[in-house]
């Protein structure tokens, strides 16, 4: 039972009324026993007793005619669980109401309290009797003749088991509130045992399920806050695993695609020189040029993976120096320069005279330069213009790069950062694995900054990269 969260719900229900209960009951009447009602029973029994030691100081004959005294209390009606005693002034019987006490007629009665009311005072007590094996209460007040002589003693007594009666009663209706509290919480346990069993029972089918391989749909978010929170936190994690098993099927897809083209292309090569093809000098050095070309294709694209990989694993690591701008950021865009003029697109860079020193990586910031320029390149028309600047705000340093190629719509811009996302027909980036601007983007933010794309459709697109001047943490 305590292996499951409903067995240890309903325990925790049951648990508290098994101890606080019969506790809370021990000391009700603890309480009643010995702070109401026993005081209330000799409270009234000094009260009885000194109506009736009244009584016996008007009726003298009590007290010279022991016979008559006995005849009045045998006359007298008289609980049978109690007795009454009539004692002179040394404490010996006179006469009792209890027929067990005939021959006792005569006898000194030992009291403890008979000193006390020699000297006046009413006299009550609970005490125990070895004569009736039982808890008495017990009450001796003495009787005061007008002129102030004491004539002798009344004795009132009630065996006390007679008003424990009334206690046991309350302790019956405590054990059935008990009985009928335990019932109810234990309805009430396996009720909300059920109602939080049920969606963590949900939840594990669910990720059971997954783990299989087995398709799931959505959980229901219902039940309390926390389970509720449970049920998103699933459904977003199945969510993100079908957004990855999409993002791998696709990765699949474009490894087909992309290794095979340049494979067959080296392949085709490889078989034309074969047969001859290094015959022909012009054929075999434009032959070379293009397996060249589809060899740093390839080298790409492995260079591509890579960075998915450290992505994946979040070891974006940066071996961070001082950086000039000014005189790194032309030198590494020479070669991408001779691309653009091959191209026979309009190349122009703005930069400023000076440009602040930043603590970067210069191979990952060339990496990301070099995947928006090769962009621009890519997909911008010949005749066109593509425009590289720099300048910095006092906190930040931006490196821009525009072109006037066809821009991307405002519903894809934010898709285009995201892994394996390229464009289709008639859209931007039709070819590759659609991992650059992820790349650029993550190693943008592992410098501390931003990587920012503007774009309308038609008219070109503009990204600019934002880095810090100054790391509160370079490493």
């Amino acid at each position: 039972m305590l292996n499951t969260l409903r067995g240890r719900f309903i325990l925790s229900h049951i648990l508290p009324l098994l101890i606080v209960i019969p506790l809370m009951g021990i000391a009700i009447i603890y309480l009643v026993e010995t702070q109401f009602l026993l005081p209330s029973l000799l409270a009234e029994l000094k009260g009885d007793v000194l109506l009736l030691s009244r009584i016996a100081a008007q009726d003298l004959e009590i007290w010279d005619d022991p016979a008559y005294a006995q005849k009045l209390l045998s006359q007298a009606s008289f609980r049978t669980d109690g007795r009454l005693m009539i004692l002179d002034e040394d404490g010996t019987l006179i006469a009792s109401s209890d027929p067990a006490d005939a021959s006792r007629i005569g006898t000194l009665i030992e009291h403890p309290g008979l000193a006390s009311a020699q000297q006046g005072q009413v006299v009550t007590q609970l005490r125990y009797s070895q004569a009736s094996g039982d808890d008495v209460a017990d009450a001796l007040a003495p009787v005061v003749a007008p002129d102030g002589q004491i004539l002798g003693f009344i004795r009132l007594s009630y065996r006390y088991y007679s008003f424990t009666d009334q206690i046991f009663q309350l302790r019956y209706l405590l054990t059935g509130i008990l009985v009928v509290a335990l019932l109810l919480g234990t309805i009430l346990g396996v009720t909300l045992a059920v109602n939080v069993g049920a969606p963590v029972q949900q939840v594990t089918n669910a990720v059971y399920a997954l783990a299989n391989g087995e398709s799931s749909e959505a959980l229901p978010e219902m039940g309390a806050y926390e389970t509720r929170r449970l049920s998103r936190a699933v459904n977003t994690l199945f969510k993100r695993l079908h957004s990855l098993e999409a993002a791998r099927k696709r990765l699949l897809a474009n490894l087909i695609h992309e290794i095979g083209r340049p494979l067959g292309a080296l392949r085709m090569g490889i078989e034309a020189l074969s047969h001859g093809a290094n015959r022909d000098p012009k054929f075999y050095d434009e032959l070379l040029s293009g397996m060249d070309q589809e060899t740093a294709r390839l080298q790409r694209l492995l260079e591509d993976l890579s960075h998915l990989h450290e992505q994946a694993l979040g070891v974006l690591e940066l071996d961070r120096e001082p950086l000039d701008l000014v005189t790194w950021l032309p030198g590494m865009l020479v070669p991408w320069e001779q691309a653009a003029l091959q191209k026979r697109l309009h190349w122009v860079v703005n930069l400023p005279k000076s440009l602040p020193v930043l603590q970067a990586d210069p191979l990952r910031l060339g990496q990301v330069i070099g995947n928006l320029v090769s962009n621009a390149i890519k997909f911008t028309p010949s005749s066109s213009t593509i425009t590289i600047e720099a300048g910095e705000n006092g906190q930040q340093v931006w490196i821009r790069i525009s072109d006037t190629g066809p821009g991307i719509p405002p519903e894809v811009q934010e898709k285009m950062f995201e892994p394996f996302v390229r464009g289709g027909q008639g859209r931007r980036f039709p070819q590759g694995m659609g991992l650059g601007l992820s790349i650029a983007r993550e190693l943008a933010e592992a410098h501390g900054g931003r990587l920012e794309l503007e774009s309308e459709a038609g008219l070109g697109s503009r990204f600019t990269v934002w880095l810090p001047l100054h790391l509160t943490n370079p490493f």
